[in-house]
């Protein structure tokens, strides 16, 4: 063996008696993934702290757990690759809890409830879906609003489909007038749009979406996480998060408030 290599592994089964307490330390770590320009859902402040909706959420329910969060700043497509590959334990970012995904991730219940919408800009002529015929409709790569217009395209008769990588790249373009009218979440597009005022909601699609917390298939922290939702929506803090990011009471019904199972293939 060469005096260097047998430095190289010295140096090796160093580092590895350093980094055996670093793993245990990390054991109380929950690693969370989120879109850094989602708000009131989540955001980045000046500092670059994560701030918003889902991030009070989740450090909530990490704390009930005895962890603490360490959130990644990921594009929204990303997110699912790290949450499959268990880069991290839990991603947020308005994720809406669908059939297809529960085939390979787990969800907690939800806590928000949510439907998508066709905006434009204020003076623009469109007014509803019919409207759409022959015009470029924007979306977010990878979100339930491209699912929903790559399955209308055909039939409403969109001359083109064009996916962003962020909201915000969407919203500029269809302020631009890039694009004809954009789909995705009402919630985010409201937000957005009390600071950009050139741009509205013109209808409302009613899809009984619902977020949860987004894990790998049947992650061992599933259960517990879920319990805390439920700890949450029972003294009424998850309610009260809703009212300091939204302004207003969550409906009694709502997945802010009732007490749901964890969502099944």
């Amino acid at each position: 063996m060469s005096i260097t290599r047998r430095k190289l592994l010295i140096l090796a089964a160093a580092v590895g008696i350093v980094a055996g307490p670093v793993m245990a330390h990390a054991e109380d770590v929950l690693n969370v993934g989120a879109y850094p320009t989602n708000p009131p859902f989540e955001y980045k402040n000046e500092s670059g702290t994560f701030e918003g909706f889902e991030v009070d959420i989740v450090n909530e329910a990490a704390k009930r757990i005895g962890m603490k969060t360490e959130i990644a700043d990921l594009g929204f497509q990303a997110l699912f690759a790290a949450v499959n590959s268990k880069r991290i334990d839990v991603a947020i970012s308005s994720i809406t809890i669908t059939p297809e995904r529960l085939k390979s991730l787990s969800f907690t219940q939800p806590y928000y409830d949510s439907d998508m919408g066709i905006a434009t800009k204020t003076d623009s002529p469109i007014k509803a879906e019919a409207d759409l015929k022959g015009k470029v409709v924007g979306v977010l790569s990878g979100s339930t609003g491209e699912t929903w217009v790559k399955a209308h395209q055909e039939a409403d008769g969109f001359s083109d489909v064009k996916g962003y990588d962020t909201q915000q790249n969407l919203l500029l373009d269809l302020s631009a007038g890039r694009v004809d009218a954009a789909v995705s979440d009402i919630p985010g597009m409201q937000y957005a749009f009390t600071k950009m005022k050139d741009l509205v909601v013109k209808e409302r699609i009613k899809t009984g979406e619902q977020y949860g917390l987004m894990l790998s298939k049947d992650h061992p922290l599933l259960g517990k996480l879920n319990d805390a939702l439920t700890s949450m929506k029972k003294d009424g803090t998850l309610a009260a998060i809703h009212k300091k990011w939204f302004g207003s009471d969550a409906p009694a019904d709502s997945a802010t408030v009732k007490e749901m199972p964890i969502p099944k293939a």
